[in-house]
């Protein structure tokens, strides 16, 4: 409930007790950031709603080829059966029609208040989904809830009146309810979850935190002002980087580390990112010796070995990402799954409570100020953590 809480204050619902579908839908509509309006948009809409139904058709094949391997299918099916639901409310909006008419008949609803259904009232045991099941009866429903996608989609295409298309909508959610209760999901987490992750990557307004390290001393905190300059030099026929703070060189001199020259000697633009947009990494704690050494759980877990090493890690994975796709030039939107996954490679570490937008935004500031770096073959880079900006200045001609 906390969760739900938390979303109807950032959506602006004064609501109290279980998700409602009406309300549902119309939080689910703020969240909508297309920016295609009429045929358009409904193409969109059902368009990704037959791709999430794929996808959760996807998520239960995975589980029965891999049984006892799969682990993530809990999660997964959970974030997979939102996702749908995401997609069907909007259609239906799109369409004028209010979910709560999609459950009517099918699932007793008449007579009932449509402003106060809720997804509780669609699963009174819902209590008892634990854990997702994998079996017949689940595969039969998910194929059902394809089918009747399919004919929706056909619907939509050939008759653009909303009687017909609600039916075809009734038959969609009645099969995704049957679906979600033979797999012991529970509709209105899935619902909740889905808004949260929703404001978490596009949230109405942006919030950045307090610095980690804001209640100690100025000898463990990362410098609130820096500004590090890149010079790049020739040895012996080799390119380096080095790095140098009010002329002091830090750190050691870089090289791509490949065969192939690709100017991943500038990638600790990267650790400064992160430090000035997020407020973390222990990779530049390490490099100016700011570590939090007076609590030493702080120490290991945050700013040890491992703590650089998933950095490390994550730099290295975004880069190679990023290099397939021309270092994120003229890209102001970064896919969910690369979010999701640096999300999941820093699960336990205290930068998890940032959102999903602002690493987003400290991925896209890296790789701007990156490809300056590379353009001009180095130059000052600026870091204020105050305003949470990285910003380069070219070297002095």
């Amino acid at each position: 409930m906390k969760q739900l809480a938390r979303v109807r204050g950032e959506l602006g619902s004064n609501r109290k007790g279980p998700l409602g579908l009406n309300e549902y839908q119309t939080l689910a509509t703020r969240t909508y950031r297309g920016g295609m309006e009429g045929s358009e948009k409904m193409n969109f809409l059902l368009l990704g709603l037959s791709g999430e139904v794929g996808s959760v058709l996807s998520e239960l094949k995975k589980k029965q080829r891999d049984s006892h391997s799969y682990t993530a299918y809990a999660r997964s099916a959970v974030e997979e059966t939102g996702d749908v639901l995401w997609y069907l409310a909007n259609v239906a909006d799109q369409a004028g029609i209010p979910l709560f008419q999609l459950a009517e008949q099918t699932h007793a609803s008449v007579g009932l208040d449509p402003n106060t259904f809720t997804f509780a009232d669609l699963e009174p045991q819902a209590a008892l989904f634990e854990e997702p099941a994998s079996n017949a009866h689940v595969q039969h429903s998910l194929l059902t809830l394809a089918a009747r996608t399919g004919r929706a989609v056909q619907r939509a295409h050939e008759n653009e009146e909303t009687t017909p298309l609600r039916d075809e909508l009734r038959g969609v959610f009645d099969a995704l309810v049957a679906a979600a209760s033979q797999a012991h999901v529970s509709l209105e987490r899935a619902a909740t979850l889905n808004l949260v992750k929703l404001i978490n990557r596009w949230p109405i307004k942006r919030t950045w935190g307090n610095l980690y390290d804001s209640a100690y001393g100025p000898e463990e905190q990362l410098p609130r002002h820096l500004e590090i300059t890149f010079r790049e030099r020739q040895i012996s026929g080799k390119s380096y980087v080095f790095q140098s703070v009010h002329g002091v060189h830090v750190g050691d001199r870089l090289t791509d580390n490949s065969a192939d020259e690709d100017d991943y000697r500038f990638h600790d633009v990267f650790h400064l990112s992160f430090a000035s947009i997020l407020g973390w990494s222990p990779v530049l704690r390490a490099l100016l010796k700011v570590k939090r050494k007076s609590d030493p759980q702080v120490d290991e877990h945050q700013d040890g070995a491992r703590a650089i090493i998933t950095e490390e890690g994550i730099s290295n994975w975004i880069f190679a990402h990023g290099l397939r796709l021309n270092a994120f030039a003229q890209v102001d939107s970064l896919d969910f799954a690369l979010l999701k996954t640096v999300r999941d490679m820093v699960k336990g570490y205290e930068v998890e409570s940032r959102p999903l937008w602002m690493w987003e935004h400290a991925i896209l500031r890296g790789f701007e100020v990156f490809r300056e770096l590379k353009r001009y073959r180095g130059g000052t880079v600026t870091v204020d953590l105050k305003e949470r900006k990285i910003s380069f200045t070219p070297p002095s001609q």
